[in-house]
C-alpha cells in the first residue's frame, strides 16, 4: 500500500471513530436503566384535614344600586365621576326640562279645554238641551285631562337625580348631553351605610363551589394594603354559572377595620372551608412535570426501585401541593433526585 492510500485509510478509521463517539454521547442523555441512583424518599401519610381554597377578586360594596331617571330625556348635566363618594340626598344628574315642561303645559291645555266644554255642556244639560250621555263624556274628558295634569306635575319632579343611600359610584354609564331612555341605569351605586359593608367579589370552578359554604371564614389580603390581613366570611353563593365561563360567583364579607378602600380594589382570599378529604401534603419540587390537576411524581414500594406515577392534585400552597389520588398503593415518595430516574430505576437511599 503506497503512502496515499494509508493516509486515506488513517483519515476513513478516524471519521468513523468520532462518528461512533458522538453517536453514544447523543444517545446516553442520562444514567444507564441499570445505574444505582442517590435519591431522598419521604413516608407517604395520608391525613383528613379541612381544606382550603384560594380565591382572588375585587373589592365593591355589598349592594349596588342603578340609579335612573323615570322619564327619558337629554341628559343636562352628570356631576360625579366614578369612584367618588357620595351622600344621601346628593344630586347625582339631571336632564334637560324643556320636553317634560312642554308635556306639563299641554296637559294644562287640555285640562282647560275639557273645563270649558264642561261648564258648556252642563249648562245645556240644566236646559235639557244637551243629553245625560253628553254630560257623562265631558265630566270623564275633565277627570282624564286632570290625571293627566297630575301626571305631568309628578314627572317634573323627577328630572333631578339624587343618591338613595350613601355609597361610591362605581360605574358612570352616561355622560352630558347623552340621551337617557326612562328606567336606563345612568349610574351605578355602591351603598355604604352602617349596616352595608365592603365585599370581595370572586369566582370559583364547580368543583371549589362545591367545598365552599356560607360562613366559612376567610383570610383575606388587599395589594393596596399588602401590611395588613383582614378578616372575612362568605357571605353568598350563586346558585347557577355564569353562562359566558362557567364560573361560579361567591362573595366574601371583608372587615375592613378601620381602613378605607376603594371600589375595584384587587384582593386575594384563602377560605377555610368545612369540607374534610383525604389526601397526602407534598413537597412541590417532587413533581415532575404538571399539567392543570394531573402530575406525575416517582414512587417506591420497597425503597430500592421507583416507579413513575400520575396524581391528582387538589391544592395548590407556596410550598407543597395537596394529592388525593395515585399514591394510595406506595410508601415512599422521591423527594430530591427525580431529573435523574426513569421508571424501574434502582435508587440508594441517602440522607
Amino acid at each position: 500500500m503506497n503512502m496515499k492510500n494509508q493516509l486515506y485509510s488513517l483519515i476513513l478509521a478516524t471519521l468513523f471513530s468520532i462518528s461512533c463517539n458522538s453517536e453514544k454521547d447523543k444517545n446516553q442523555v442520562g444514567p444507564s436503566a441499570t445505574e444505582i441512583i442517590p435519591v431522598k424518599l419521604i413516608t407517604l401519610i395520608s391525613e383528613t384535614s379541612r381544606q382550603s381554597v384560594e380565591v382572588s377578586g375585587f373589592l365593591s360594596t355589598e349592594d349596588q344600586i342603578r340609579l335612573s331617571f323615570k322619564t327619558g330625556g337629554v341628559l343636562e348635566k352628570v356631576y360625579v365621576k366614578e369612584g367618588d363618594k357620595v351622600n344621601r340626598g346628593q344630586l347625582i344628574a339631571s336632564i334637560r326640562p324643556t320636553e317634560i315642561n312642554a308635556m306639563a303645559e299641554q296637559a294644562s291645555l287640555v285640562l282647560q279645554k275639557a273645563e270649558r266644554d264642561y261648564t258648556r255642556v252642563k249648562a245645556l244639560y240644566d236646559d235639557s238641551v244637551a243629553t245625560l250621555e253628553q254630560m257623562q263624556n265631558v265630566r270623564t274628558a275633565l277627570d282624564i285631562a286632570r290625571q293627566q295634569v297630575s301626571q305631568a306635575r309628578f314627572n317634573q319632579g323627577f328630572i333631578r337625580l339624587t343618591a338613595s343611600e350613601d355609597g361610591y359610584v362605581l360605574r358612570k354609564l352616561k355622560n352630558d348631553g347623552e340621551l337617557s331612555e326612562p328606567g336606563g341605569p345612568v349610574i351605578i351605586l355602591g351603598s355604604l351605610t352602617p349596616k352595608k359593608s365592603w365585599v370581595l367579589h370572586v369566582a370559583v370552578s364547580d368543583k371549589e363551589w362545591t367545598k365552599i359554604s356560607i360562613g366559612d371564614s376567610a383570610e383575606i389580603t388587599l395589594e393596596a394594603f399588602s401590611d395588613k390581613n383582614f378578616k372575612g366570611f362568605v357571605t353568598k353563593k350563586a346558585a347557577a354559572a355564569d353562562p359566558l365561563n362557567g364560573s361560579f360567583s361567591i362573595e366574601l364579607e371583608v372587615k375592613m377595620d378601620g381602613s378605607v378602600p376603594a371600589t375595584g380594589m384587587f384582593g386575594k382570599a384563602i377560605i377555610k372551608t368545612k369540607y374534610e378529604g383525604k389526601g397526602y401534603w407534598i413537597p412541590y419540587e417532587s413533581l415532575i412535570e404538571a399539567n392543570g390537576t394531573k402530575a406525575s411524581v416517582f414512587v417506591s414500594q420497597d425503597g430500592k426501585k421507583v416507579k413513575r406515577v400520575e396524581v391528582t392534585i387538589d391544592q395548590i400552597t407556596k410550598d407543597h401541593v395537596r394529592v388525593l389520588l395515585g399514591l394510595e398503593e406506595f410508601r415512599y415518595l422521591v423527594s430530591s433526585g427525580s431529573p435523574y430516574l426513569r421508571d424501574g430505576s434502582s435508587i440508594q437511599v441517602v440522607k
